[in-house]
């Protein structure tokens, strides 16, 4: 048989399992195993730690659908050994050997897995794999920072202490003594960590924007990349610990933000341990099936793991209107938490720090003192209040910026223009007039997504017609093809463009496959089929819109490959600029 796991990897800060780093894996589908497997799993990772002299931690067992997540503490330095050590303890636990297939077939030396040989051979093995591996200059530096309450980010290449413009890094291959580090010129730098299923970009630029005008440099990292007071130092994805550790460590940094998404939260695990504030904007399906994540309260323990990134005094920041996170606040621990809601009474009903609306105003209430934000209707950002998902995620931005100690009267300021120019918020809910043809373009990229842009676009819709397009990266479950197919359907669009994600969104699928599934789900709702083209290219497929195209008509594009969404802007800009009217050429645009 295959290895009995499909993935195995190191967590390099608090995590799902437990508050520091480790290592975990996923066995096998399929893989057969029972209590006794799983004790017997335990009984090797004690026996690792005792022939390592590595301390006693957590061992955590999840089991779920699809099989179980193993994981255990480990030393910081150690985690390579620490996933091999991993592995090997399952395939012991089944009685397993493995191959003699080498570990790295690029190493100048390549060796099988440990778990190749018998018990004792591989125990001897593990010491010396965690022997070489093992930096002890590294381990008295971060415990020092920590003596001198100072933050100290690691990662394979380097080690920085201090944050922003007060940090300092080292390569690996040259890290100082405990005594030569200038301990009193290095210091954290004011943090939010934000995450969520859905506004975790939005909610970000928000309050990076909301630090600018109160006078701090801030940096954020996100799904679109590295931006530092405002500029982008490099486009990708960049939502888990690399973005963030790069934020931290860039000598402009005054304030950070750090999108920090499932993903990351499940590979590797938290960057920051003292933030100011930390946000979870909703909780809905997506990613199901990825490491053990199965249902929505699993996804909402995900999520909550950010409670774990807050300073002892620092506000979590949750969502009153999402059921998964009234449900587990309670068990983050958390002693201050503030309660955003559309409603500000639903808000108030779980704690006196809330954000929500009373007679068509954002109120920023603490403690009994009420702060007046502004007429939602006239924030940019809602649409004249058509956006509730925007209003949810301007109160969670808002109650994240008084927790940063941000004025309530700056935070109304930027609240009254964020959002009236596409630049300040790329990729989400950009509007367009284009004669008398609107265009709405959003990332909107799963069923909760798009049924709130379509409740925007119900808004604005007139007698005149509605296109969408349509799309979903590859690693999801086919029932969730189903799901988004269901919620585009509700909004009865004269027609639909089925596309691909490209590039790295594929993640399995062949080109055409899910929007093959997408097109046979949305045949079985009852739409006809010459109203369902297929244009795999997302940029191609906005062209064949807007010649489809008449006055009066709305186009609703949510673009998410990022290169495609860029080269669809600047088409929209150009016709925009050069007074496009439906029926038109496109040819030169």
């Amino acid at each position: 048989m295959g290895e009995p796991f499909e993935d195995s990897r190191r967590l390099t800060g608090a995590n799902l399992y437990f508050d520091g780093p480790g290592a975990a894996l996923e066995t096998a589908p399929g893989l057969s195993f029972d209590a006794n497997t799983l004790r017997c799993w335990r009984d090797n990772i004690a026996r690792v730690r005792v022939a390592l002299d590595w301390p006693d931690g957590a061992v955590v067992v999840r089991e779920h659908a699809t099989g179980a997540s193993l994981a255990f503490a480990a030393p910081i330095d150690r985690l390579y050994a620490a996933t091999e050590a991993n592995e090997w303890a399952l395939y012991a636990a089944l009685g397993l050997r493995a191959d003699d297939t080498p570990v790295d077939e690029e190493s100048d030396s390549p060796r099988p897995h440990v778990a190749h040989f018998d018990d004792v051979e591989a125990l001897r093995q593990l010491q010396g794999l965690a022997q070489a591996e093992a930096k002890p200059d590294l381990v008295a530096l971060i415990e020092a920072a920590r003596v001198h309450d100072v933050p100290a980010h690691a990662d394979d290449d380097a080690l920085s202490i201090g944050e922003g413009a007060t940090s300092q890094s080292w390569p690996m291959s040259g890290l100082p003594s405990v005594d030569a580090v200038p301990w009193s010129r290095l210091h954290a730098v004011p943090k939010a960590v934000v995450t969520g299923s859905n506004g975790k970009t939005t909610t970000v630029r928000l309050l990076a924007a909301m630090l600018k005008a109160h006078g701090l440099r801030a940096g954020y990292s996100s799904t679109d990349g590295l931006f530092i007071d405002g500029e982008c130092v490099d486009a990708g994805d960049y939502s888990g610990p690399v973005g963030a550790r790069t934020v931290l460590r860039d000598a402009r940094v005054q304030a950070a933000v750090l999108e920090t998404a499932r993903g990351g939260l499940l590979r590797r695990g938290l960057v920051a341990d003292d933030a100011r504030v930390a946000v979870v904007t909703n909780v809905s399906a997506d990613h199901f099936g990825e490491y053990g994540i199965h249902t929505l309260d699993d996804l909402a323990k995900v999520k909550l793991v950010v409670a774990k990134s807050l300073a002892p005094d620092g506000l979590l920041v949750l969502n009153a209107d999402d059921a998964m996170l009234v449900e587990h606040a309670s068990s983050t621990g958390v002693s201050r938490i503030g309660w955003f809601a559309f409603d500000l009474a639903d808000a108030l009903a779980h704690s006196a720090i809330a954000c929500g609306v009373r007679d068509g105003r954002l109120i920023l209430s603490i403690d009994g003192a009420d702060h007046d934000l502004g007429d939602v209707a006239a924030m940019p950002l809602t649409v004249g209040g058509s956006a509730r998902y925007n209003i949810a995620n301007i109160a969670a931005a808002s109650l994240a910026a008084f927790a940063l100690d941000i004025d309530p009267k700056i935070i109304a300021k930027v609240l009254v223009r964020f959002g009236a120019s596409n630049a300040d918020n790329p990729g989400r809910l950009q509007r367009w007039a284009l004669g008398d043809v609107q265009v709405l373009l959003d990332y909107a990229h799963n069923p909760d997504g798009l049924r709130g842009l379509l409740a925007v676009a119900a808004g604005l819709r007139g007698d005149g017609r509605m296109a969408l397009l349509l799309g979903h990266a590859g690693n999801r479950l086919d029932e969730d093809f189903r799901a988004l197919a269901a919620v585009a359907a509700e909004a009865k669009p004269d027609r639909v463009w089925l596309k691909d994600i490209a590039g790295d969104y594929l993640r399995g699928r062949e080109s055409g496959e899910v929007a093959g599934l997408l097109r046979d789900a949305l045949l079985a709702t009852g739409m006809a089929g010459d109203a369902l083209p297929v244009r795999l290219d997302e940029a191609q497929a906005v062209r064949e819109a807007l010649a489809w195209a008449r006055p009066g008509d709305l186009l609703v594009l949510p673009v998410h490959e990022p290169a495609a969404r860029d080269a669809v802007v600047a088409l929209l800009d150009r016709l925009r600029d050069a007074g496009w009217n439906a029926g038109q050429a496109l040819a030169d645009a």
